[in-house]
C-alpha cells in the first residue's frame, strides 16, 4: 500500500526534475513559473501526506477502540455462557431425576390399577355375600315366623282339644 501511495509522488517528481532539466532553455520567465508550480506542488504534496498521515492516526485511534470492544464483548459472551452452564447442568439433572420418578411411577401406577381391580372385585364379591346373607336372614324370618304361626296354631288346636275333653 505504502509503494502504490509513494508511486504517484515519484512520479510527479520525476515529472517535475525533467521540467527542471527543461527549464534551462526556457526563459526566466518561465523558469519562475515552473518553480511556483514546483513549490505548488511540493505544498500541495505536504498537505496530502499531511492529511493522510492524519486519516491513519485516525483509522489507528479507531482499529484501537475496535479491539478493546471486541475484548469487552468477548468478555461478557464468556460470562453469559458461565451463568448459561450452571442452569444447563441443573435442568438436565431435574430432568435425569424426573425420568427417574416416572420410571418407579410406571409400575407403581400398574401395581395400583392391578390393585384397584382386586378391590372392586373383593368389594363386589363382599357386595355380593351381603346381599345372599340379607336374603338368608329374610328367609330366616319368614321361617321363623312360619313356624311361630304354625305352633300358635298348634298350640290352640291342642288347647281346644284339651277343653273339649272336660
Amino acid at each position: 500500500m505504502l509503494q502504490t501511495e509513494n508511486q504517484p509522488q515519484q512520479n510527479n517528481q520525476l515529472t517535475v526534475q525533467n521540467s527542471l532539466s527543461f527549464s534551462s532553455h526556457l526563459s526566466k520567465e518561465d523558469e519562475e513559473v515552473s518553480k511556483s508550480a514546483l513549490s505548488t506542488f511540493r505544498a500541495k504534496e505536504e498537505e496530502i501526506e499531511r492529511k493522510k498521515m492524519e486519516v491513519r492516526e485516525k483509522v489507528q485511534l479507531q482499529l484501537g477502540r475496535v479491539e478493546e470492544e471486541t475484548k469487552r464483548l468477548a468478555m461478557i459472551r464468556e460470562e453469559l455462557e458461565a451463568l448459561a452452564d450452571p442452569m444447563r447442568k441443573e435442568v438436565a439433572l431435574v430432568r435425569k431425576k424426573i425420568d427417574a420418578v416416572n420410571k418407579e411411577l410406571k409400575p407403581l401406577g400398574h401395581t395400583c390399577q392391578k390393585k384397584e381391580r382386586e378391590y372392586k372385585e373383593a368389594l363386589e364379591a363382599f357386595n355380593d355375600k351381603n346381599k345372599e346373607k340379607v336374603q338368608l336372614i329374610t328367609k330366616l324370618m319368614e321361617l321363623v315366623s312360619e313356624s311361630e304361626r304354625l305352633r300358635m296354631n298348634k298350640l290352640e288346636e291342642l288347647s281346644k282339644n284339651i277343653d273339649s275333653i272336660q
